[in-house]
């Protein structure tokens, strides 16, 4: 039976607002926040370049593998105990990283952070599907791409200027602190759902993920999110090294610093909310796409400030692309939406885990060249899938 149209939360107040941006923060902060210091953890724990590469690709390997599972337990038992009880989540091997002493410790506790995030990430996306509609649901769901942003920023900045002024090993305690905090205020502000209908059954579940599966337009996002991510964290991992090498020799804080980029994505994605509805997620995807390989090149530029504005246009068409492509799902799929944000997931971060993976490969083979190679090839791959599959405004009207 449907809901009807006034029961929806058309018009959310400001700390709803707040609320729903600050889940996108607390579920990212920690997931890239290592990228600042990979030059640092490289040296301390005598990694290759593949391995620290590994240290920010196991943890979206957790979250790709354990994605459509936490949809299917959201589907049957609900959406916002399992979003506060996975913001606190994260702060238990968070506040391991202290005790690691090999490269490989380290791996095992990202492989254990990117558990939790999948409790926050693809719940976050059926809640918001379920609670809102229309043009308020697009400009939800950039609200928390957003927080998604922000949260990635401050992960990065915050622990970078921490290790400025205290060992590395100290500096996760507080990030620990911050991410307990964060639960707190997700369980104060976040209102309990009330359009979500439980689904317990296990068969059912397996029905639902055989249809979503075959869904083309699920398909399509999934293929596009896998190429999105992999472009940005091939991206935004390895130009850590490139800076902290010669002729450049950045520190942890101005590696940090680099991160405020991201800021720009904040400022930048609550715009898809009105573009996406006028020009359609296909043109939005193809010029975005375009914008952020534009800046991918413009990272072979020799002096750091080139390098830094272009990772910002870089980052902003990227930000874009994933909020249309968020969007595109949250419109098009009404049925298993837990379910099928988990899946979309899943491709996305192992997107994520290829690009850490086969642009680690490419930075010890041919440098800096030999990534940016790399990062325009998968934004390639991510335009033609665009273009191909995606419908054009008639087709999606």
């Amino acid at each position: 039976m449907s809901v009807p149209s006034a029961e929806f939360n058309d018009h959310p107040g400001q700390l709803l607002k707040l609320t729903m941006a600050l889940v996108g923060v607390f579920a990212f902060i920690q997931v890239y926040s290592i990228q600042s210091i990979l030059p640092q953890l490289q040296r301390d724990l005598n990694a290759s370049v593949v391995e620290i590469g590994n240290s920010v690709g196991m943890t979206v390997l957790a979250v790709a593998l354990i994605s459509p599972f936490v949809g299917m337990l959201s589907d049957a038992i609900g959406r916002k105990w399992l979003i506060v009880g996975s913001v606190f989540a994260l702060a238990v091997p968070t506040a391991l990283m202290p005790t690691v002493e090999t490269v490989h410790g380290l791996l095992v506790l990202r492989f254990l952070q990117g558990l939790a995030v999948p409790g926050v990430s693809v719940v976050a996306i059926a809640y918001i599907g379920e609670e809102f509609r229309g043009s308020t649901m697009v400009r939800i769901v950039t609200l928390y791409v957003s927080g998604s942003v922000l949260g990635g920023f401050l992960g990065r900045f915050i622990l970078g200027h921490l290790t400025e002024y205290m060992a590395w090993q100290s500096a996760f305690g507080v990030m620990a602190v911050l991410n307990l905090a964060g639960a707190a205020i997700v369980w104060r502000g976040l209102p309990d759902s009330r359009h979500f209908v439980a689904n317990a059954h296990f068969r059912s579940s397996v029905a639902t993920l055989g249809q979503l599966l075959r869904n083309p337009a699920l398909q399509t996002a999934c293929a596009l999110g896998f190429t999105v991510l992999f472009a940005l964290i091939g991206l935004f991992t390895f130009v850590n090294l490139h800076l902290a090498a010669e002729p450049y020799h950045f520190s942890s804080g101005e590696l940090a610093n680099i991160f405020s980029v991201y800021l720009l994505g904040v400022v930048v994605t609550p715009l898809a909310g009105r573009i996406i509805p006028r020009i359609g997620v296909r043109r939005t995807v193809l010029l975005m796409l375009a914008v952020s390989a534009f800046g991918v090149v413009l990272t072979l530029a020799r002096p750091s400030w080139g390098i830094v504005a272009a990772l910002a246009v870089a980052a902003c068409g990227t930000f874009i692309t994933q909020s249309a492509t968020m969007s595109f799902i949250a419109r098009r799929i009404t049925h298993g939406r837990s379910l099928a944000s988990g899946l979309y997931y899943s491709a996305y971060y192992c997107g994520g885990f290829t690009g850490a993976w086969l642009c680690g490969v490419a930075y010890a083979w041919g440098g800096w060249t030999g990534t940016v190679a790399t990062l325009l090839a998968a934004q390639a791959v991510g335009g033609l899938i665009a273009w191909r599959f995606m419908p054009g405004p008639a087709t999606a009207a």
